[in-house]
């Protein structure tokens, strides 16, 4: 049970460091060359091929904008070696480009649909409804937190929400700091154990 939750909280912290590399990613491909800042984006799910994210970004006029960002795998062919030989190797590189744009300012509501049932989907309210699908209801919160705070520091109106479980959108900040060192001390305590495992010999069999 123990090696258990090692490997369970060893998997959290590979996806939070693999989350982190993603936000440099885009950073520096999409929102840098526009004189942007990231804050915060969740992964959504889309009819359409490939990873796709919702993104709410700075600028530096402090401007606020949502867009959706569409990740795909493109395949190019890199010629190595002497001329005679014209041998060719693929390269593998991911392609970022948003799709779609709103500034926070024209966001009117958002919609939750039903804070009692652990529902992914959300609805954004600008001149038309756009629905979004989070990969998870954790995730979903995660985003509109972010939303509600940068409406807060940014805009001249709260943003305006409907059907979300207040105490998930504005938790206490002791509690949520009290959260989040919980959290990074259960890490740190189970990838120091897990390392440990690692360590010990394995009893062989007589």
């Amino acid at each position: 049970m123990h090696q258990e939750k090692c490997i369970d909280m060893a998997g959290r912290f590979v996806r939070i460091m693999m989350s982190s590399l993603l936000r440099e990613e885009m950073q520096r491909v999409l929102f840098r060359p526009d004189k942007q800042r990231l804050i915060e984006f969740i992964e959504i799910e889309e009819p359409t091929h490939g990873r796709h994210f919702i993104c709410v970004s700075v600028s530096k006029s402090k401007v606020v904008q949502l867009s959706i960002v569409r990740c795909q795998i493109s395949q190019t062919s890199l010629k190595a070696g002497s001329k005679r030989s014209h041998t060719k190797r693929s390269s593998i590189q991911e392609c970022y480009r948003r799709t779609e744009v709103w500034s926070l300012k024209d966001l009117t509501l958002v919609d939750g649909r039903d804070p009692d049932v652990d529902d992914p989907c959300f609805l954004l309210h600008f001149d038309k409804v756009r629905t979004v699908t989070a990969v998870s209801c954790s995730a979903k919160y995660t985003f509109v937190r972010a939303l509600v705070a940068l409406s807060d520091k940014h805009c001249p109106m709260s943003l305006n929400l409907r059907n979300f479980d207040w105490a998930y959108i504005k938790p206490t900040s002791f509690y949520s700091n009290r959260g989040d060192c919980v959290v990074l001390s259960q890490i740190c305590f189970y990838a120091f154990n897990l390392v440990c495992l690692s360590m010990c010999p394995v009893p062989l069999d007589a």
